[in-house]
């Protein structure tokens, strides 16, 4: 009975150490629950943005100062013209005799031939203020002269300083033949100790994305641009819709440059109505660039009336919409036409 007794009694304990042992091994892979793979937790790698977008026509990130340029106008010189499409702004505006001179303002470009050069006139000086740039030319009217003194304006003169050559192959007469490059320019500003950094904000606000204004007050076809200065000079545009720039002509004929062949081209075109009069007995003229004025701002095929507002020579010129909120432009280079005040520009 004893042995019988003893028997049951290991039986069942070795069965309970099986069904124990069992039960352990059954739960040995899930005892751990913090190793489960679903479990783990990994550092969230944040997604890259992708790059944004830049301005083509600048670097907003830069801040060299501008160069503006004297550019001689007559018909002998333009057709030797050269870097101007490297410009991001260009201005023109009368001088005496009815002719028109430009001035061209680059930043952070290479150019390496640029002219032909001429001489200063003073209304010039108010608009290369506004942009805080080093001003080039060769010679100066009395008036210019004067000014550039008492405003303090970096300046480099081709009487004095040698940033300029002599191209004497073109055939035109001397005063046509004075260029310069960027490289010419910038060893004089290093030697004159010009400052070459500027905190001017540009003078206009950019889009990178297309602008159109046919939605705006006022907005008008402007596929053809004409604008009569005098019986010697119109200069006049024809809108390119597949390239969405304006073609430049200067009485009618493609105004182009002279080492290029490239016609010259502009995304935007603003026209400035501004008062003129003659200064002295040569015929040199003054503008009344400094106050309020009217206008149109010029893209992508349409032409919205504007208003103009300078406070004093050095201050930048605002161009605003009718509604009064100021102009942005689309990303591309810009041409300033300010135009005698009695006359009416042809667009359509």
């Amino acid at each position: 009975m004893k042995k019988i007794i003893i028997v049951i009694f290991v039986t069942l304990l070795l069965g309970s150490c099986l069904f124990l042992g069992f039960k352990t091994l059954k739960k040995a892979p899930n005892q751990s629950t913090t190793n489960k793979p679903s479990d783990i937790e990994f550092p969230e790698v944040p997604i890259p943005e992708p790059p944004k977008p830049k301005l083509k026509i600048v670097d907003e990130t830069s801040n060299s100062r501008p160069v503006a340029v004297m550019i001689n106008n007559h018909a002998q010189a333009r057709k030797n013209h050269a870097g101007l499409q490297d410009a991001y702004l260009v201005y023109e505006m009368i001088v005496e005799g009815g002719l028109t001179r430009l001035m061209a303002v680059f930043k952070d470009q290479t150019t390496n031939r640029i002219g032909s050069v001429r001489s200063s006139r003073h209304n010039y000086l108010d608009y290369a203020l506004e942009s805080d740039a080093i001003y080039v030319h060769f010679g100066w009217s009395p008036k210019a002269q004067s000014d550039i003194s008492l405003l303090g304006i970096n300046n480099i003169n081709g009487l004095y300083d040698e940033a300029f050559y002599r191209d004497k192959t073109l055939g035109v007469a001397y005063e046509h033949t004075a260029f310069t490059s960027m490289d010419m320019i910038q060893t004089i500003v290093k030697q004159k100790g010009y400052r070459t950094t500027s905190d001017q904000p540009l003078l206009f606000n950019y889009s990178i994305d297309e602008i159109g204004l046919e939605t705006k007050e006022g907005a008008g076809p402007a596929n053809q641009v004409e604008l009569s200065y005098s019986a010697y000079i119109t200069s006049s545009y024809t809108y390119n819709p597949e390239a969405k720039v304006y073609n430049r002509f200067v009485n009618g004929e493609i105004h182009k440059d002279g080492v290029t062949e490239e016609q010259y081209h502009f995304k935007n075109i603003i026209i400035a109505n501004v008062n003129n009069y003659n200064l002295d007995s040569y015929g040199r003229q003054n503008l009344d660039t400094v106050g309020n004025g009217t206008g149109y701002f010029i893209t992508n095929g349409y032409a919205v009336p504007i208003t103009w507002h300078k406070d004093s020579r050095i201050s930048q010129t605002k161009y605003c919409y009718l509604d009064g909120t100021e102009i942005v432009l689309n990303d591309g280079n810009t041409f300033i036409q300010i135009f005698p005040i009695n006359k009416t520009p042809v667009i359509s």
